[in-house]
């Protein structure tokens, strides 16, 4: 495995870092470990991973794991029933048991002649055991496919971003191999920045108006799930479709459940309404 050239991720006109997750990317790369991303959703843990391929010119390899997911389907897969079913029907090519091997996300990332980046998202939805299935793999940099005795190594050491939205805690030593970052929800200044990518023509008035009114729905306690920042990007379309007068944003919050998604936020959104009304 030949060591990499040295990069480095400066951010992209389509994605806005805060610079202290630009240095977590970096110090990430430079000392070859995972870089493990928590954030509440929304806040464009998946997105980096993009950004990062894009800027670097490198392939994106996404796997996307389920509360089923085993860390084997990462490596490698065995199909062991269409091998069965080819020696049955008189299938050609079944004594050639690496006919019936196909690699998973981790294992063509391993195999790609050029550095590449490695997104394993959400690892916190699959079971407890998980992280420390693939401990040695990510270690190593390389797997051994039992049915044939294959060893899978890298040829270049991927850029591995991982995901979390915190659901269960990961294990100590699986946190010990990575580099840890957690993404704040944007400050205002930031947040200006991200929907001026989105929409680089919006009337300040209407900005000014959705951001005060995100913010507003977003600080108040008896809200279960908090708008994010997608949900503010879709909620800003709908209101430039709208045309509802731009003063009554605030007020009104029109097309409320762009931006909330449970009947009890939109019932206490309501209630709070009213009594914002009534101090007025």
């Amino acid at each position: 495995m030949s060591a990499p050239a040295k990069q480095e991720f400066k951010g992209s006109n389509e994605y806005v870092a805060s610079q202290e997750l630009l240095s977590a990317v970096n110090i990430a790369m430079t000392l070859e470990k995972p870089l493990l991303l928590k954030g509440e959703p929304g806040t464009g843990k998946t997105m980096l991973a993009q950004s990062v391929a894009n800027s670097l010119g490198a392939k994106l390899y996404i796997w996307n794991i389920k509360s089923t997911t085993k860390a084997q389907d990462g490596l490698y897969v065995y199909d062991v029933v269409q091998r069965l079913y080819d020696s049955q029907f008189g299938g050609e090519g079944v004594d050639n048991i690496e006919k019936y091997v196909h690699l998973g996300q981790v294992g063509e990332a391993f195999e790609s002649e050029d550095r590449c980046i490695l997104l394993i998202d959400e690892i916190d939805k699959a079971d407890l055991e998980f992280p420390n299935d693939l401990l040695w793999e990510l270690d190593q940099m390389e797997f051994t496919i039992p049915q044939t005795g294959r060893t899978v190594k890298a040829k270049q050491r991927p850029v591995i971003i991982i995901t979390s939205n915190a659901e269960k805690e990961l294990p100590d030593a699986f946190l010990r191999r990575c580099i840890f970052h957690y993404i704040d929800f944007p400050e205002e200044d930031l947040m200006r920045r991200i929907i001026a990518v989105h929409y680089p023509k919006l009337e300040q008035r209407l900005l000014d108006q959705a951001i005060a009114a995100f913010y507003w729905v977003r600080s108040l306690p008896s809200i279960q799930k908090k708008p994010s920042t997608s949900e503010l990007i879709d909620w800003i379309r709908a209101l430039t479709y709208s045309g509802i007068p731009y003063d009554e944003i605030q007020r009104q919050i029109p097309f409320a459940g762009v931006l909330l998604k449970k009947n009890e936020d939109l019932d206490a959104l309501e209630k709070a309404k009213e009594r914002r009304a009534r101090k007025f």
